[in-house]
């Protein structure tokens, strides 16, 4: 078994980056090369996030490191009054299914919170069952289509009420 999947979520941080950082950079590269390979069709991705998005007051950008390496990313930016969206959340391949996916979930769950959101949505697709198992998890459901993902027929939106406290 990989080192970096066999290490506990107890050597796990995640910390707020900006998002021009080489960090957040090589992330976002990994991230966007896998879902171009999952969704090789023109349009089919949505790649957009500024650095506005995630600034202090905003939002964030997450990156969670085991060891000092950085393993996983993901973003919440607030979209409406009392509505943040989750976006562009990764974990690295030899990383996945040791829990810091849900880590990270319930981290970017306490920021929207803390940004005054009572609801948050994401977008994920139809050739993700990994995330959509773990959102389904997480308490997320399917929503109605939002945003730039309305004529994505490759999309998957969901959402779920925040609670006062995790």
């Amino acid at each position: 078994m990989n080192a970096t999947r066999a290490a506990s979520t107890d050597e796990l941080t995640i910390r707020n980056v900006g998002l021009a950082s080489a960090e957040a950079a090589a992330l976002i590269a990994a991230l966007n090369a896998e879902m171009t390979a999952r969704y090789p069709e023109v349009g089919a991705t949505h790649f957009r996030l500024d650095a506005d998005e995630v600034a202090a007051g905003n939002g964030v950008f997450l990156v969670a490191a085991l060891a000092s390496e950085p393993v996983a990313c993901g973003a919440i930016r607030r979209i409406a009054p009392g509505v943040a969206e989750i976006k562009r959340m990764y974990v690295v391949p030899q990383s996945r299914g040791s829990g810091i996916a849900r880590a990270l979930l319930a981290r970017l769950e306490r920021e929207a919170r803390a940004l005054g959101a009572s609801r948050i949505v994401l977008e994920t697709g139809l050739r993700q069952p990994e995330a959509l198992a773990l959102y389904g998890r997480a308490g997320y459901a399917t929503i109605a289509p939002y945003g730039e993902y309305i004529s994505s027929p490759l999309s998957v939106c969901m959402g779920k009420e925040l609670g006062l406290v995790d």
